[in-house]
């Protein structure tokens, strides 16, 4: 029995030994570096190990034949691979490929802002935000131009960006254009936006390189996302000297619809007997506003969305005329605004999504100007036609129509593709005086683009758009491309280039539809670090513009238009935002220099715009204080002067020559607002309330925006502000959501 035990162990010990195998070896990413703690096992085996800080590793296996090998590490592919196990040493290199992954990835940042619920975003600016930048009595468009590439213009609508006029800057709401967002302009006096900024859940503000899926925006579009459906149902009431308003907002039980209503009542009649203006205002300020919502949660997680509003305003003001002392100018306005946005997000299957949107919108003004003696009657002058033209009456009207259709299919890893259409039909009326002028446009535009994901540190954005007008008989076609890599712990470089084509504005084309489109070229490169609570932002760009819309005159009233003007933008712009370094204190600085120059319109050569500063900066701080209940908020603005010009007619050469010219003085401004919050820290409280004061221009600062010259420049007259400062005070009920919190935590 001895003899036989020891016969069967020396056939079975070398047959163990020769069947165990060694596996050796190293893991790495695809950048070369050594993966720690990656497990490599034998697969249908309990044999394998951990890579050590190394990344390497070392184990036997007593399997024998053919088996798969299989290496692993969170946040990277698997990697696999066929091995014969017969005793003979193998030696594995394995190279593990990063898993691509939303909220890892990189995104493209160069040229633009964004804000909102989306995770993987640069939260910049959020509706609270907004509403609490300092004196900007809660406009988007006063909260926008505290950011980079924004000038601070006082004299006229629109938001100017990186050296483009206000009307190269065009905003959407759920993918669709916006014909109208700021109320009726009036002359020297810039007028604030129609829309709250707690309509939405996301803004973009892209100064330059956007996307394809977005057109005929020159120098800058502001795409805002609105919200989906309320945390639960409540009522909101608002009350000032100048303000009234209530809303309802109803939640469905299961919660997968709601609906909405809101208005409000504006009268200036009270602020301007206590607070005096420059112009004598011979009709108050008043505003009539309402919206109203529907949202309907669709089966597969997808979101039906309608918003409408409605707006009706009027004023009147007189002013000096310019051209005699001895008379004045009565301007009035009566507006009548209806906007209408329809979209349908929706989940498809098999990585397809779809995004549809509608909207229609109407604007009326009646606009009247009238020459006054010092008694307010009417004066008419036929043989002074530069003073007869200034009695007229306008009957304008515009409408825009607009239907969008975008799909996106996930591609491979992260990669997505999307594509679609959209159509625009654009009527617009004007009657002046007598004469009545009427255009209206087909527009047509296909886009597609691709965000692809190389690796996490690489990512691409690919596309390109073409658009047809009808009215000008013009296509174009505009590739855009978009880099972005990641050079660090939350740090990134980005690149942007595109083209970007604009319509000339319906008050070129009534005269003339023999046009192109007017181009710009942006180049961008920007470089951005994000950690807990903080931003840095550097940003270079370089603009060129082609095709501008020039006015050639045929004598002191008339001119022909044609696309010669042109021009370029060039600067570079800092952001940093601060929300940890002083406790319970939350601050931004942006900087933006700017050396711009252009030809158009009547520019008799390249010159500096007089909306365009060299230099802008804005200091924004805010801070909520628990033991007193009390937000504090200021905000800071510094520009340096903007030229100024008079162009005079030369009846001799029939062109224009620069009569006047200069710089106006620095720009400042120190705006103020604080929030008392009583409700913090109840528990049980049934109405939740916040108190409103807000001021701008605190030290009193007389800024000058330009000058207005006579006919002849003989006589020139400052552009100033109606009032040095404007006062808000005002309290804010809400029934059945506690904001209260949301205001604490934006502070701390």
């Amino acid at each position: 029995m001895r003899y036989l035990t020891a016969v069967i162990f020396s056939l079975i010990i070398p047959t163990t030994i020769f069947s165990q195998t060694t596996i050796s070896g190293k893991v790495k990413d695809n950048k070369g570096k050594p993966l720690a703690g990656a497990s490599i096992t034998i697969k249908d085996s309990y044999d394998g190990a951990s890579a050590d800080s190394a990344g390497n590793f070392k184990f036997t296996s007593s399997e024998t034949g053919e088996h798969l090998l299989t290496v692993t590490n969170i946040g990277y592919n698997s990697f696999e691979q066929k091995i014969t196990l017969n005793g003979t040493a193998i030696v594995i290199n394995a190279s593990l490929k990063e898993k691509l992954d939303e909220l890892k990835a990189v995104t493209v940042t160069a040229g633009s802002f964004a804000a909102g619920d989306n995770k993987r975003a640069a939260t910049v600016l959020t509706s609270l935000d907004i509403a609490t930048v300092g004196g900007g009595n809660a406009d988007i468009t006063a909260a926008v131009k505290t950011l980079p590439g924004a000038q601070q213009v006082g004299d006229q609508d629109g938001l100017f960006v990186r050296g483009g006029a206000g009307y190269e800057t065009k905003q959407y709401i759920d993918g669709t254009v916006v014909n109208n967002p700021f109320f009726t302009s009036i002359p020297d006096i810039s007028t604030r936006g129609r829309f709250s900024p707690f309509l939405f859940k996301g803004t973009v503000f892209s100064t330059g390189g956007y996307s394809a899926l977005y057109g005929q925006a020159l120098s800058s579009a502001l795409i805002l996302e609105s919200i989906d459906l309320p945390e639960q149902s409540a009522a909101n009431a608002s009350i000032s000297p100048i303000l009234v308003g209530a809303g309802f907002q109803q939640l469905d039980k299961n919660k997968k619809s709601s609906w909405g209503v809101n208005y409000s009542y504006v009268n200036l009649v009270a602020y301007f007997n206590i607070v005096s203006q420059t112009p004598d205002y011979f009709k108050m300020p008043e505003f009539h506003n309402g919206d109203a919502n529907f949202r309907i949660k669709t089966k597969s997680g997808g979101m039906i969305k309608y918003y409408t509003t409605f707006s009706k305003s009027k004023l009147g003001l007189r002013r000096p005329d310019i051209d005699s002392m001895a008379i004045k100018n009565a301007f009035g306005i009566d507006n009548l605004n209806w906007y209408n946005n329809l979209s349908w997000r929706e989940n498809l299957g098999r990585g397809w999504k779809m995004n549809l949107g509608l909207s229609y919108s109407t604007n009326s003004d009646d606009l009247t100007q009238e020459l006054q003696d010092q008694n307010n009657n009417p004066q008419k002058f036929p043989d002074q036609p530069w003073l007869a033209y200034k009695n007229f009456v306008i009957d304008a009207r515009q409408e825009l129509s607009q239907v969008k259709a975008v799909f996106d299919k996930k591609m491979f890893g992260i990669s997505t593709v999307r594509f679609g259409g959209e159509y625009w039909y654009n009527v617009d009326r004007s009657k002046f005086n007598d004469t009545m002028r009427k255009i209206s446009d087909n527009y047509q535009a296909l886009f597609a683009e691709t965000d692809i994901y190389l690796t996490n540190d690489l990512a691409a954005k690919i596309g390109g758009r073409f658009e047809r007008s009808s009215i000008i008989n013009k296509t174009n076609i505009a590739p855009r491309v978009s880099l972005a890599y990641k050079v660090g712990q939350g740090a990134q470089v980005s690149a942007a280039y595109g083209m970007f084509y604009q319509k000339p504005e319906n008050s070129q084309l009534y005269y003339s539809t023999n046009l192109g489109y007017t181009k710009a070229t942006h180049y961008i490169i920007n470089y951005q670090k994000m950690t807990n609570d903080r931003i840095f932002r550097i940003e270079a760009y370089y603009k060129k513009y082609e095709d501008l819309i020039k006015t050639i005159p045929r004598n002191y009233y008339y001119f022909d238009y044609n696309n010669s003007g042109s021009g370029h933008a060039q600067g570079f712009e800092l952001f940093w935002r601060d929300k940890k370094s002083i406790k319970n204190f939350d601050y931004w600085i942006s900087y933006s220099y700017l050396d711009t120059k252009r030809d158009y319109l009547n520019f008799p050569g390249q010159l500096q715009p007089n909306f365009a500063a060299n230099h802008t900066a804005s200091l924004v701080m805010k801070r909520f204080i628990m033991d007193i209940k009390t937000g504090f908020n200021f905000t800071y603005t510094y520009a340096t002067g903007r030229p100024y010009y008079f162009f005079q007619y030369n009846g001799t050469g029939n062109k224009y020559t620069i009569g006047d010219q200069g710089t106006t003085k620095d720009f400042h401004n120190l705006g103020f607002s604080m929030n008392y919050v009583p409700s913090v820290g109840k528990t049980n409280a049934k109405t939740f309330w916040v108190l409103v004061a807000s001021v701008t221009n605190v030290l009193g600062y007389n800024p000058v925006y330009g000058y207005n010259y006579s006919y002849n420049g003989a006589n020139k007259q400052p552009i100033v502000p109606p009032a040095k400062r404007f006062f808000f005070i005002g309290a804010f009920f809400s029934w059945g959501v506690d904001r209260t919190q949301d205001a604490i935590n934006n502070n701390l």
